[in-house]
């Protein structure tokens, strides 16, 4: 990479005299502009050493790739007459000229809670849908199955259990997720969202049949009641009791802090929660599933169809993870016997289908190999629910199949509307999906799941058949041309220069299996909050959720990038695998603290050895994700990049597996 010619090409897109200050982190440049608008767009996205483009926090972030990076920010700034600043210096510029939204910030803060115990809420969800086919009558005939087979009764009771258990205990899980989003201790969390669920005052309410049970405080009576699968009461106690907490760990020491913080937060909180809380939180959650409900009845099919088309922008913006928090509701409403149902499951699953048939369409109108593996790829991951690679990494690229899929998806999500299609339960948001829904409406769910791929593959394909044409005769010259090369060692003499393509020189890479660098539950990549590595725009990898605080070497080979801040760390295999080691998702902003660095650059090391360490209650004290990504960033010299563990793994066990 001619790191010189990157930042000038980066700097003439934003524009010289629109920079005001710029950063960068292990991945990527972070430039604070006066003017989003002036950016040349495509400029970058057919920059072929950009990786990606994204806004966030009033930044503008340019992904330029581990290694690189550091040495375009270098040029950049001197091209630039710029001052060098820290990540946090640039997010406090960044924070005076972009003053938050409150509506926005607080959408943010919600998804922080909810992205971590998605994957339960998943697995409840999917295992409720299982169980829907056991006891959904007219599925297979008048009666249900268990009615027309008892003797498979007992699979279906013993489901009910399994899927109910993350919604019933709901605050449990609030608990630990609020807690560490707002750093305080995950267990009180936890023993605060077991209070508001306690089976003792289930049984205790049982046992008064059904009249009012008060606690009597010296004559004052206070109303006990019991709180399992609420959200928004959990979310509250436990930001309350992270307060508290707080005020005790400052104003206590030694060893009467360990002993009685925990005592008295746990006797304020626990008051305060079945006092105020949850009386005045419970009413506000019944408001907001009331709200939902009135509003899918009001506008019915025209305000689904709305929906539809703006539900992929919002997945770009990252706010669609706090959508299962209003899922949740609605679910827990349905239940009940007082709402029609999730239809935000329905509205994502059409959009899902629209952006995987609009990466279909560009797999058939283009003729570049990598874009035809990538636009496959990702279409079949978009098909399954998960769109970030068809939407960043090919639809958005084009732009034109973004738009074309959400034509589909809108049409597709008012046709469901017009037939009351919703989900019953939660699940993957795609071809899966169908066993989230309704047993009633599973065939027009599957008949609106066509329409919105066909609608947006035809209007793709036919839109790239002719006024994006020009896009593709491009690709075509350079995939004839790289094809010229590896034939005859040589770029044809006739070869114009937007198709011209260097030799290709073979990667000397091998088979290799990589280790965990860390011990902790195995995550995948594509469902961490980062768009940088979700959309695998740094490579194919994995994530871990780590459960200790040392990271270790997960190969024999050579330290390429160590950063003073030691959050993020560049391995090369001595068999050739580029390995990005990334501790958390915006821990760059830390400044290294709580971060302690042990190698540096050009050293090598054995599979093993120490790297470093961390300090995961800092990170959450800062209120962010300690989520480590382990990616290998030369993912194109391989023609497999696979995870071969899951769930839980330890230092040293077998996690990574790449194929050349």
């Amino acid at each position: 990479m001619d790191y010189g010619k990157v930042a000038s090409e980066v700097i003439a897109a934003v524009g010289k005299d629109n920079l005001v200050a710029g950063a960068h982190c292990a991945t990527r440049l972070r430039l604070v502009l006066k003017d989003d608008t002036k950016v040349n767009q495509q400029a970058l996205d057919n920059n072929s050493d950009v990786k990606g483009t994204f806004k966030m926090d009033g930044q503008y972030q340019v992904i330029i790739g581990a290694g690189d990076v550091n040495h375009v920010y270098a040029e950049l700034i001197k091209q630039a007459g710029l001052k060098e600043v820290s990540t946090e210096d640039v997010k406090k510029i960044a924070a005076e000229g972009h003053k938050p939204n409150p509506v926005m910030a607080f959408i943010k803060v919600l998804s922080e809670i909810f992205v971590p115990i998605i994957p339960a809420l998943v697995a409840g969800g999917l295992l409720m849908a299982v169980n829907n086919i056991f006891k959904s009558e007219g599925l297979f005939g008048s009666q249900s199955l268990i009615q027309q087979f008892p003797q498979v009764s007992g699979i279906s009771d013993m489901l009910t259990v399994l899927s109910d258990a993350p919604f019933i205990y709901m605050p449990v899980l609030l608990g630990i997720s609020t807690s560490k989003r707002f750093g305080g201790n995950q267990f009180l969390g936890a023993a605060l969202g077991l209070m508001m669920c306690s089976q003792e005052l289930n049984e205790v309410i049982v046992k008064a049949a059904g009249t009012t049970l008060d606690w009597n405080f010296f004559g004052w009576h206070l109303h006990a009641a019991q709180y399992t699968s609420q959200v928004i009461p959990a979310i509250i106690a436990v930001w309350v009791m992270c307060i508290i907490e707080k005020w005790f760990h400052k104003h206590l020491h030694s060893a009467v802090d360990f002993t009685f913080t925990p005592l008295f937060t746990m006797i304020i909180t626990g008051f305060l929660t079945f006092a105020l809380i949850g009386p005045v939180f419970g009413q506000v959650s019944d408001w907001v599933a009331n709200g939902l409900v009135w509003l899918y009845n009001t506008l019915g099919f025209l305000g689904m169809g709305i929906f539809g088309a703006f539900y992929t922008p919002i997945v770009v913006t990252g706010l669609h993870q706090s959508f299962p928090a209003f899922e949740t509701i609605l679910l827990n409403s349905y239940k009940a016997g007082q709402g029609s149902g999730d239809f935000i499951f329905v509205v994502a699953s059409m959009a899902n289908m629209a952006q995987a048939a609009a990466a279909f369409a560009i797999f058939f109108l283009t003729k570049n190999s990598k874009t035809k593996g990538l636009s496959s790829s990702a279409g079949i991951s978009a098909l399954l629910g998960i769109t970030e690679p068809a939407v960043f990494g090919v639809n958005l690229k084009y732009r034109f199949p973004f738009f074309c899929a959400l034509i589909g998806s809108a049409i597709a999500a008012a046709i469901a509307g017009l037939f009351n299609v919703i989900a019953v339960s939660l699940g993957s948001a795609g071809i899966l999906g169908l066993i989230s829904i309704n047993p009633k409406s599973i065939p027009f769910y599957l008949i609106c799941e066509v329409i919105s791929f066909a609608i947006a593959f035809a209007i793709t394909y036919y839109y790239g058949k002719t006024k994006e044409a020009q896009v593709f005769e491009v690709e075509a010259a350079v995939a004839a041309a790289e094809a010229d090369v590896e034939e005859h060692g040589s770029v044809a003499a006739d070869t114009t220069d937007a198709a011209a393509a260097p030799v290709k020189q073979e990667a000397a890479v091998a088979d290799e299996i990589l280790a965990a660098p860390l011990a902790g539950e195995v995550v995948d990549l594509k469902s961490v909050s980062d768009p940088v590595f979700s959309s695998e725009a740094m490579g194919k990898g994995v994530a871990v959720k780590p459960s200790g605080n040392t990271v270790y070497a997960p190969v024999d080979g050579t330290i390429q990038i160590a950063f003073d801040t030691g959050h993020a760390y560049g391995i090369k295999s001595d068999k050739g695998a580029e390995i990005l080691i990334h501790i958390g998702i915006d821990t760059v902003s830390m400044n290294g603290d709580g971060f302690d660095q042990k190698v540096k650059a050009d050293q090598k090391v054995k599979k093993g050895d120490v790297l470093g360490t961390f300090d995961s209650a800092k990170i959450a004290q800062a209120g962010l994700d300690d989520t480590t990504m382990f990616i290998i960033t030369n993912t194109a010299d391989y023609t497999s990049v696979s995870p071969v563990s899951s769930g839980t793994v330890e230092v040293g066990d077998n996690l990574l597996e790449v194929k050349k």
